[in-house]
């Protein structure tokens, strides 16, 4: 657990903060199962264990923050009500937690939210309310919306309270693993706006201080990186990821003095390898985890030694929408060599066609679509372009395909 130079002073969350909101939360959220993952482990060469909030109630570790935030308001703040932005996790949680205590809830979504997410949040109670194009830009709306009705503003993550929530993850992962017999060395954690890691390295800086605890982001929408360097939180010009619940345009003030202190490292991982690792996630573990919440895990896939097992990983969420989830797994099998596209060009003659889909079943690969292409300058009179879409067993089945084909003198093009 690193100490950086404002560590001095008292942190604005400690161990007492968190293990306060542990009591509020009794009763309330489940102590969701820490699994091991015998793919991550051997990728890793050491046990990886896998805290999985995708199982929590509303599908996230956000009815943490929440519930913890919006127990504390005062009969005065409750009767006026909560607003809250979120691209969905934390509406789930507001909608969830108001319900429990008995308060009006108004969230406010980007105009592009997944609609799952939108549905969620509606049959938990709230009202919602698009917006934007980012929680960021909701966050403006919801703003705007607590100054001119008064609703208390419920931030993502930008509250000790919220932030003290979520570090009933860290609490519980410590304890779990210990249960299990195994000391933890590392801690990975999925990384938006910072109150989830800030919340589980304020746990952990006082009962395991030498776990190291490293973020992950999309390098696509990653705030901390520039902010960390710049020594304040940085705003990013644009943002572009499938990860849409960590798609957190500034940290926020209170955890990322948190995570320049208490966090040893924060990196960055691909869009390919977020496929990957929900794919993983899914086909070796049977858990439906979304593409921000598969995050940690996707920064073992990308660099499996750079972190001392035995790992915790937190996968935060499994709140994802069914065309994404689609579109992601499709991406997945690409990426692990389960999908192939290629285009050959042939005679255009009787039974070319069928002699190239004769090589492809010799080779032991499925055709999934075939098209062709007769009016390009690359072919001549006589000849034509075929495109395949074929399913594969991996990247050396893909490879030996490829070959096949070329070793039966078949024109490979792309």
């Amino acid at each position: 657990m690193s100490a950086g130079p404002g560590a001095a002073a008292a942190p604005p969350v400690g161990l007492d903060d968190v293990r306060a909101a542990a009591r509020l939360l009794e009763g309330v959220v489940r102590t969701t199962p820490l699994e091991p993952s015998a793919a991550l482990s051997e990728l890793v060469g050491g046990p990886v264990l896998l805290k999985c909030e995708n199982l929590q109630h509303a599908g996230s570790f956000k009815i943490r923050g929440a519930y913890t935030r919006m127990c504390r308001l005062s009969a005065e703040e409750r009767e006026r009500g909560v607003v809250a932005a979120s691209a969905g996790n934390h509406a789930q949680g507001v909608a969830l937690a108001a319900r429990l205590l008995g308060i009006r809830s108004t969230v406010w979504m980007p105009a592009g939210a997944a609609l799952p997410k939108v549905e969620a949040t509606r049959r938990y109670g709230a009202t919602v309310h698009q917006a934007g194009s980012t929680v960021d830009e909701a966050l403006v709306h919801a703003a705007a919306h607590s100054r001119a009705t008064g609703a208390v503003l419920i931030h993502p993550f930008d509250h000790r309270d919220v932030v003290a929530g979520q570090g009933t993850v860290g609490l519980e992962l410590v304890e779990q693993a210990a249960a299990a017999g195994h000391d933890l060395r590392t801690v990975v954690v999925c990384t938006g706006g910072g109150g989830l890691v800030a919340g589980v390295a304020a746990a952990l800086s006082a009962l395991a201080p030498g776990v190291r605890v490293v973020g992950a982001q999309a390098e696509g929408a990653a705030a901390y990186p520039a902010s960390l360097a710049a020594g304040a939180p940085v705003t990013l010009d644009r943002m572009a990821t499938m990860a849409d619940g960590i798609a957190i345009g500034r940290p926020g003030d209170v955890p990322f003095g948190l995570v320049r202190d208490l966090v040893d490292e924060v990196v960055t991982v691909s869009e390919e390898s977020l496929s990957r690792a929900l794919l993983l996630l899914l086909e070796r573990s049977k858990l439906l985890v979304e593409p921000a919440g598969a995050a940690a895990a996707a920064a073992l896939l990308e660099h499996p030694g750079a972190f001392e097992p035995p790992v915790a990983v937190v996968l935060s969420g499994g709140n994802v929408d069914p065309l994404l989830l689609l579109r992601v797994v499709r991406h997945g099998l690409a990426a692990a060599g389960r999908y192939l596209g290629c285009r050959v060009q042939v005679p255009d003659r009787p039974g070319a066609l069928s002699g190239v889909l004769a090589l492809l079943a010799e080779a032991d690969a499925n055709v999934l679509e075939v098209f062709h292409t007769r009016t390009t300058t690359t072919l001549a009179v006589d000849e034509v372009e075929i495109g395949l879409q074929l399913e594969t067993r991996g990247h050396e089945h893909a490879a030996a395909v490829l070959e096949a084909l070329a070793g039966a003198g078949v024109r490979v093009v792309g």
